[in-house]
């Protein structure tokens, strides 16, 4: 590891100068990835901005949505008896997550800035149809995830919280890789007023929805719905944990257990 210059700024201005100000310079919410990454010399950052100490961005508040700030850790959003009450699908998700150690230093703002094309959250911000609420704007959760670890944050904005709309029914299931955890494929499955949403993690380069899923599953919310659906395998992902065909295939195997777990 690179020697490093660290800050630890108590206001979020002075975290947004600091990223703005200092080239090459990262934030680290609760490093799951940034430090291995340190370690493996996969990155060397001029400076790291520790955001631990910046007030405001820890917690879980009801309201016409859930909001939950940037840095609370996934365990405390699989434990929230409101997260379980109004959104179940989120606390489960969030109780899926890795293991105890990451579910306990790692946070909800951290794994959605990060973007990772494996990671849980992603498929629930973009399924519940989330708001992301940063230091400078609020960014629609369709319009925030462009791609490979690529998102709409621009330059010295920093993540704040995220509003998940309350949904009528939602569900999440994933195939996890055994080692990692992350998902091969994961499905979040949310049933509105208007109309279901569906988001898959872990099949290609990044987050997506899938329309068809989608329209069928508004005009009959059951699995039997989705069943003969079959996911186009262009521009999904082929590794040595698995190929395109086999999560092309898992994509509508998950998609039919997330809405068993919304249908409970």
């Amino acid at each position: 590891m690179k020697p490093f210059a660290y800050h630890q700024p108590d206001q979020i201005p002075d975290a947004a100068k600091l990223l703005t100000s200092i080239e090459d310079s990262k934030l680290v919410a609760g490093g799951m990835t940034l430090i291995p990454t340190l370690k493996q010399r996969l990155a060397n950052p001029a400076a790291l901005i520790d955001l631990s100490k910046l007030p405001g961005l820890k917690g879980i508040s009801d309201g016409a949505a859930i909001t939950i700030g940037a840095m609370t850790p996934h365990a405390e959003v699989a434990a929230s008896k409101l997260v379980q009450a109004k959104i179940p699908a989120l606390a489960a998700l969030a109780s899926m997550i890795g293991d105890p150690a990451v579910r306990s230093r790692g946070t909800i703002g951290g794994s959605v800035a990060n973007n990772d094309p494996a990671a849980d959250y992603p498929a629930s911000v973009l399924g519940l149809g989330a708001t992301i609420v940063t230091s400078a704007r609020e960014i629609l959760a369709d319009k925030f995830f462009l791609g490979l670890f690529e998102t709409a944050l621009q330059s010295g904005e920093i993540i704040t919280a995220i509003r998940f709309p309350l949904p009528l029914k939602a569900g999440y299931a994933k195939f996890k890789a055994p080692a990692s955890r992350y998902a091969l494929v994961g499905v979040f499955v949310a049933k509105f007023a208007d109309g279901v949403r569906v988001a898959v993690t872990g099949a290609g380069p990044g987050v997506f929805r899938v329309p068809p899923m989608e329209q069928a599953l508004s005009q009959n919310f059951d699995p039997s719905a989705i069943a003969a659906i079959k996911i186009d395998t262009d521009g999904l992902t082929s590794d040595i944990h698995a190929e395109a065909d086999y999560r092309a295939h898992l994509v509508t195997v998950m998609a039919k257990r997330a809405v068993d777990a919304a249908l409970g």
